[in-house]
């Protein structure tokens, strides 16, 4: 519900600011894991309704490209993230094993505040000061702030609509994995800790050529959205694979696929983008966080509850297989030894939902007009914009548009 909310008051009042209350309420609650559990679950629990730093990110992205370059820009916004993850847990683990968990969180939060100091003196402006009003206690109207208007009217604009259905089927499977894909590695198919060490290694760096070279050309040469429905169908593919797959390598082949699938995100980040005016970025891309959001609460209670019905049981406590045991992982994942991954099967399925509704998506629209409703609290003119425009926006039915 919040992702909408920030995005919209970041079009109004500009990204810094957002970037930086995201940034801090991302970051607040890593300190708080060795004074008291107490006060980092509650920090956590508010930094939850703050922390969308992906939403302002891809709009101040917006704001600075040229429409064509979007795509790439996203791309390189996606791989640093990827960079990041490929790092940190190897850093992280090296510093725990020979210096202790205290210094890792010491790590953490120094570059956390290093961060925020970045943005603080290095980051500039990226909204147009005509965009903005000239102080924070200008006005806005509700209509621009509401996050629930805003979401009931991507329903009259059908391109929006299919891209967020789009987000919703492609990303639930996606959340649930992350929960749950290295503990499944572990016990079902029989990783240790530096085989899995080593597949998030391999997994982030082919992500990282993914998002950066390949989308770039894939962009130019098939187009936006043909490139969403190309990773819509790694994604496919790869979750289909960790379905069957009973066998280390399995994983492996399956892994270099999942990379490739790793180009959905930014393209579909592009498309929505395309979808809005300059002054609307921030909710669109709020948008797709929230139901990202969404799916980061519904995806791993829906991928514990199908382990749960095929009794595949993942227990946190169990011991890693030794190289020389040959029998653990398969006593444990015996009941499932023709589907050794049920989840993954009906994750493979929820994709290919997204991919028939993604096949809808148009490849151009026009921008859409209806997603905050203009900037009539600060811009009087906008009253005269929404005036030419007639009310024939606001009774769009949702199936209007002849190939839906």
């Amino acid at each position: 519900m919040c992702a909408p909310l920030i995005g919209a008051l970041s079009d109004v009042y500009g990204r810094k600011s957002f970037l930086l209350i995201t940034v801090f309420f991302t970051c607040a609650p890593i300190p708080l894991m060795r004074i008291s559990p107490w006060w980092y679950f509650a920090m956590i629990s508010v930094s939850g309704a703050f922390s969308v730093t992906f939403s302002v990110i891809f709009a101040y992205v917006a704001d600075i490209t040229q429409e064509h370059e979007r795509s790439t820009a996203y791309g390189l916004v996606s791989a640093t993230f990827a960079a990041s993850l490929v790092t940190s847990p190897a850093i992280g683990a090296y510093i725990s094993t020979f210096y202790g968990d205290n210094l890792v969180v010491l790590l953490a939060t120094v570059v956390a505040l290093l961060d925020i100091c970045f943005i603080l003196l290095v980051v500039p402006e990226s909204l147009r000061d005509k965009m903005r009003p000239n102080f924070w206690g200008a006005q806005i109207s509700w209509e621009q702030a509401d996050p629930f208007s805003s979401l009931k009217k991507i329903g009259k604009d059908t391109t929006v609509l299919l891209i967020c259905i789009t987000v919703f089927f492609s990303y639930l499977p996606e959340a649930g994995q992350y929960s749950s894909f290295f503990l499944y590695l572990k016990q079902i198919i029989g990783f240790n800790q530096g085989s899995i060490a080593a597949f998030i290694a391999v997994v982030g760096i082919l992500s990282i050529v993914a998002q950066t070279v390949f989308l770039s050309i894939l962009m130019r040469s098939i187009g936006n959205k043909n490139t969403v429905l190309l990773g819509l169908g790694f994604q496919m593919f790869q979750l289909a694979w960790y379905g069957f797959g009973s066998q280390p390598w399995m994983m492996w082949a399956a892994g270099a696929v999942a990379a490739m699938s790793s180009i959905t995100f930014p393209a579909v980040s592009a498309l929505i983008s395309r979808c809005a005016e300059s002054d609307q970025q921030g909710v669109a891309q709020g948008m797709v966080t929230g139901i990202r959001g969404l799916c980061n609460g519904l995806g791993p209670a829906l991928y514990g509850f199908v382990f749960f019905l095929f009794h595949v049981e993942l227990g946190g406590l169990v011991p890693v297989p030794s190289t020389d045991d040959k029998t653990t992982s398969k006593d444990t994942g015996e009941e499932g030894a023709v589907i050794p991954g049920p989840p993954f099967l009906f994750g493979a399925i929820a994709v290919l939902l997204a991919f028939l509704v993604a096949l809808f998506i148009p490849e151009h629209s026009n921008h859409s007009k209806n997603l905050i409703g203009g900037k009539q609290g600060i811009n009087g003119n906008s009253q005269t914009n929404n005036a030419d425009r007639g009310g024939n926006e606001d009774i769009e039915p949702l199936l209007q548009d002849t190939s839906v």
